[in-house]
């Protein structure tokens, strides 16, 4: 969806920056990095990106019951998903507990109960697959996994096709490319070095073009 995508670069959730580029925790350099955070710090900007992730959810997965967000980017995005579908919502957390009742799942569970789970980014999927696999553990039939936005990778479509996942994004990398280019955020001879790290993130020689 173009006009999320527009919303992400505006509010610079998303920013790009293909001639310096970040690099990540895991070390990787990179010429786009996303926060979906700073959505939950724009209320109108944030009704709208809430209100299509509403709508996904309800022609994708039209018999969902349950929504559970991702520790912890995923969670206020689920809370008012649920709220605007009123349904239950709960969380996973990365790890379990240390103390009390040592949870990883918090909130109501339901054995059966048909899933969608929240998240704000998927990079490689990795960690949303690791909340859809301890859902199915405790009982619940993950209907799939939605996101505000996707880097497109293709380690990310390999990992959930081998899990059996269904995911759905609002907007992904080469939309957001488009929007930016008719924005004049970059220029033209910028997007080969933006498509070219999409593809192998692990092969800097996109930095010299």
């Amino acid at each position: 969806m173009k006009n999320i995508a527009n919303i992400l670069l505006n509010i610079k959730a998303v920013t790009l920056s293909p001639d310096e580029p970040y690099i990540w925790a895991s070390g990787i350099k990179s010429p786009i990095y996303c926060d979906n955070r700073l959505i939950l710090s724009y209320p109108e900007q944030r009704d709208e990106v809430e209100e299509a992730l509403k709508n996904l959810i309800a022609d994708k997965f039209k018999d969902v019951e349950y929504l559970m967000g991702t520790a912890t980017a995923g969670i206020p995005h689920a809370a008012i998903v649920a709220d605007k579908m009123g349904l239950p919502m709960g969380f996973v957390r990365t790890s379990k507990k240390d103390h009390g009742k040592q949870n990883k799942i918090e909130g109501k569970l339901k054995k059966g109960a048909k899933v969608v789970v929240v998240e704000d980014l998927f990079s490689t999927g990795g960690s949303s697959i690791e909340v859809a696999l301890a859902l199915r553990e405790a009982g619940f039939d993950v209907l799939g996994i939605v996101s505000i936005f996707t880097y497109n990778l293709p380690k990310a479509e390999e990992n959930f096709k081998l899990n059996d996942i269904v995911y759905y994004s609002l907007t992904n990398f080469e939309e957001l490319i488009e929007v930016a280019h008719e924005t004049e955020y970059i220029e033209e001879s910028q997007i080969d070095k933006l498509l070219k790290w999409r593809k192998d993130p692990s092969d800097e020689s996109w930095i010299n073009g």
